[in-house]
């Protein structure tokens, strides 16, 4: 199939260097395998580093090309090619007393010369020195609840803020759109007050709407409508008590959608380069929370044009990082999904108490 830790780490660092010389270039690694309904990474291989459903799904680090710092995202069964991603999340640390977020994008590593925090994968919580990313974790398949479950810990170099955090990500056989990530803080970071996992890149696929209790919305449109800037318009913030609610399983939504029906045939700036060219299904995004904090709060940002660049996007401002925020507890957990349905229909769904 084609497609794109001392004894805490001693275990980890000698799995390692069964495929040394490390950082092997992207283009060299063993493509990922199929294992049943898994993707996984190939076995005793330099092998590219991603994990999900083989037909759902799917998580990957860097050297998969993209900024560093990011997982990205991939929704082959939303139409786009196997190697488009639809998304970028980024692990944004706040340590307590702070309201400034170490950046694991923009912040330039320790470990190299280069920007954005280095990422390595495990098969267990314990990979505490880097390890090489063309080396991953296969995951861990065993069965949680009387599902099958894929999980793999990802990992990040300190942040300048002292900040010195991993996430764990689990997929569960029957959610085949989306995946668990639960944030953690090594014992030597520095204290936290919040630990934010945030998708980066909603203007992709142009998100502009947000659905809300009591059939309410908000549009990116109506709340920065004279925005015309080059860089982010402010976060808005949707309270907990504003959120879609599955009262049984006391689980809350946080929802985005295109506004477009045909985000594919749509009239580009001639300054827009092609990565930013929609392809692919329409779908709905979303995030969501068991038995969330009071305090929960759904941010999201704008942009009027394209990131690095000055092309405006079709029509008008959309919405870029959307996120869940909440005072951080080790190992809370949070879900993020992406369904080929309307948001209506989810919407439905969640009220009918079958999503």
């Amino acid at each position: 199939m084609k497609l794109f830790v001392t004894a805490f780490c001693t275990a980890a660092m000698l799995a390692a260097a069964v495929c040394a010389p490390a950082q092997r270039s992207y283009h060299t690694l063993a493509a990922p395998v199929a294992d049943g309904i898994w993707l996984r990474p190939a076995k005793s291989e330099a092998s590219i580093p991603m994990w999900g459903f083989v037909d759902g799904i799917r998580v990957g680090i860097a050297p998969i090309p993209g900024p560093r710092g990011l997982l990205r995202i991939f929704t082959p069964y939303m139409g786009q090619p196997e190697a488009r991603l639809i998304n970028f999340m980024a692990i944004e640390p706040i340590p307590e007393g702070s309201v400034y977020r170490g950046l694991s994008e923009l912040e330039h590593s320790g470990l190299d010369d280069q920007q954005g925090k280095r990422f390595w994968s495990s098969n267990d919580s314990l990979a505490c020195e880097p390890l090489d990313p063309t080396c991953p974790a296969r995951g861990v398949i065993e069965t949680i609840d009387g599902q099958e479950t894929l999980t793999v810990y990802i990992f990040s170099e300190p942040f300048e803020n002292g900040a010195k955090v991993y996430v764990r990500l689990r997929f569960y056989a029957n959610r085949p759109h989306e995946f668990e990530l639960a944030t953690y803080a090594r014992k030597d970071s520095e204290p936290l007050r919040n630990c934010i996992l945030t998708a980066t890149m909603g203007n992709w696929a142009r998100l502009r709407h947000l659905y809300l209790r009591k059939g309410e919305k908000k549009v990116s449109t109506e709340i920065w409508p004279d925005y015309k800037d080059i860089h982010f318009a402010p976060h808005d913030s949707t309270t907990v008590d504003q959120m879609i609610r599955d009262r049984r399983t006391d689980t809350y939504y946080y929802i985005a959608a295109p506004n477009e029906k045909d985000p594919v045939n749509v009239t580009y700036d001639p300054k827009t380069t092609p990565n930013w060219f929609y392809q692919g299904d329409v779908g709905t995004q979303y995030w969501y929370k068991h038995n969330p904090d009071p305090e929960l709060l759904g941010l999201v940002n704008g942009r009027y044009c394209y990131w690095a660049g000055q092309a405006p996007i079709p029509g008008g401002i959309a919405y870029e990082n959307f996120e869940l925020v909440e005072p951080f507890r080790q190992g809370a957990t949070f879900v993020f999904g992406i369904v080929p349905m309307s948001p209506e229909v989810m919407i439905r769904k969640i009220k009918d108490h079958e999503f």
